[in-house]
């Protein structure tokens, strides 16, 4: 039984719950709501409460162990025969879930009957070729073994999907039994139905910490498998990137983190100047009528698609930086590179500094200009020396927001600077990202098995404390700022 289809079905029970436990609270009251301690919805509640809660509660514990349980009794039947030299046990096990997921399909779809599979023999049937007819690609012959593991694989997932499916049922008829049998006049569901909502709220404001620590915890659990199969020496200080899935690669950091930080400086070399000047006009200058058109007009390109701007790189920006400056100065022929990237970049991230600078400058006080403009300044000086320094705080958080946005894209990159892994101080060369080569290691059906996988968590990491060390700073500068103006 799928999930969906338990979901469902203990949607359906707590529903009943609720209509149920309503009326069983009308009838204990003699049809008179004044006679009950709660109003008779907050009865129904609760008795929708006990049938979901603890069912679904059960059926999340159940999915996160489960895979567990599976993965440790299956990996026990595979020989240490079984394990090629140059694989892993893990490996070998990534061909079992997918010869399994296969079987599935072949039963499916590919016209196999469960006493098909339990006689075929992997020594007697060409299962690779079979599995390849369903679209599951294996990189060798199967061995008895591994078959006969995945096709233990399959019962025990399936067995354990129906025991699931069994107890989330049993626990959802429990729990909604339970608060019907506890429904009377003087019951408090209220405060049973009042505090699981809070609960509920609780567990809602706890997501985003608690995927916080999740992400940063896989990264670092990773990143250290990954420094436990490649020295760390080398991927911090090598000068090169040159990873190969068969062994003998380098996997250093120092290309990608120069390419990334160039970009991402061309980018806010360009947008920064344009953003926070049309801010400026827009805020301070442009007339209401203008002011409507204009602020939408800009943040419109905010809503465009990173691969429609990787695009436009490819096949108009390129050329045209190419054709008018690398080639008549002599400094490359390539239509894609750093700058084409940064400039479309740029383009991208310009309303990501105007839109802030624009709203932070509009809650600078009037009284500070009245108060500049009283001392006999200029518009333009109570710009420059007023309302600036007092935005400063914000437009640096714009800034900061714009730079993370840079450090991350990756469409861009891929379409407008290649993915040439080189350190270079020429602008219109090729060259790529820290995100572009994760993307690259982790494409198709791959296994964290190895270093050239599990580089990806490693420069995530990277990637991580280099955006957090930006965070830092900026904090730096808005808080001393921020204690001078306030």
């Amino acid at each position: 039984m799928s999930v969906g289809l338990v979901l469902l079905i203990v949607v359906l029970i707590a529903s009943a719950g609720f209509v149920l436990g309503r009326r069983r609270a009308m009838a204990t009251a003699g049809g008179d709501p004044r006679k009950l301690h709660s109003l008779p919805g907050y009865y129904g509640q609760t008795a929708f409460i006990f049938a979901a809660a603890p069912a679904l509660l059960l059926l999340v514990v159940w999915m996160l162990a489960q895979p567990i349980y599976v993965e440790s009794r299956i990996s026990g039947m595979i020989e240490p025969a079984d394990v090629a030299a140059g694989s892993s046990r893990e490996l070998v096990m990534a061909d079992v879930r997918r010869i399994a997921g296969g079987i599935d399909t072949l039963v499916g779809i590919g016209g196999q009957s469960e006493s098909d599979i339990a006689t075929m023999d992997a020594q007697e049937v060409d299962v690779r070729g079979l599995l390849a007819g369903v679209g599951v690609a294996l990189g060798s012959d199967v061995n008895r073994s591994v078959f006969e593991a995945a096709k233990s694989y399959r019962g025990t997932t399936d067995t354990m999907n129906l025991i699931r499916s069994v107890l989330v049922i049993i626990a959802s008829l429990a729990g909604a039994a339970y608060a019907y049998s506890r429904i009377n006049p003087d019951y408090r569901a209220r405060n049973v139905s009042e505090y699981a909502i809070k609960l509920l709220l609780i567990a809602c404001s706890s997501i985003a910490i608690l995927t916080t620590v999740g992400i940063v915890l896989s990264l670092v659990f990773e990143t250290w498998h990954f420094f436990q199969l490649y020295p760390a020496k080398d991927f911090f200080f090598s000068l090169t990137w040159n990873p190969q899935f068969r062994g003998g690669s380098d996997l250093g950091i120092l290309p990608l983190l120069w390419g990334t930080l160039y970009v991402s400086f061309i980018a806010l070399l360009f947008a920064v100047p344009i953003g926070l000047m049309a801010a400026i006009y827009t805020a301070e200058y442009a007339s209401p009528m203008v002011r409507s058109f204009v602020k939408p007009a800009i943040e419109v390109l905010a809503g465009i698609p990173t691969i429609v701007y990787g695009l436009f790189a490819l096949v108009t920006v390129g050329p045209l930086l190419r054709d008018y400056f690398a080639q008549p100065l002599g400094l490359g022929n390539s239509s894609s590179s750093v700058m084409t990237a940064g400039v479309v970049m740029g383009i991208m991230l310009i309303p990501f500094v105007s839109s802030l600078s624009d709203d932070v400058i509009n809650a600078v006080p009037q009284s500070m200009r009245d108060g500049s403009s009283g001392l006999g300044a200029t518009h333009s000086e109570t710009v420059r020396k007023v309302i600036l320094p007092a935005a400063l705080p914000g437009i640096v958080g714009a800034i900061l927001l714009a730079a993370s946005r840079a450090i991350g894209e990756t469409m861009i990159v891929v379409l407008g600077a290649g993915a040439a892994a080189k350190i270079s101080a020429n602008p219109f060369e090729a060259m790529t990202t820290i995100t572009v080569k994760i993307v690259s290691q982790l494409t198709g059906d791959t296994e964290f098995a190895s270093p050239e996988t599990l580089v990806a968590f490693a420069l995530g990491l990277s990637l991580f404390v280099v955006t957090l060390g930006l965070n830092i700073i900026a904090l730096v500068i808005v808080r001393k700022y921020r204690e001078q103006y306030e």
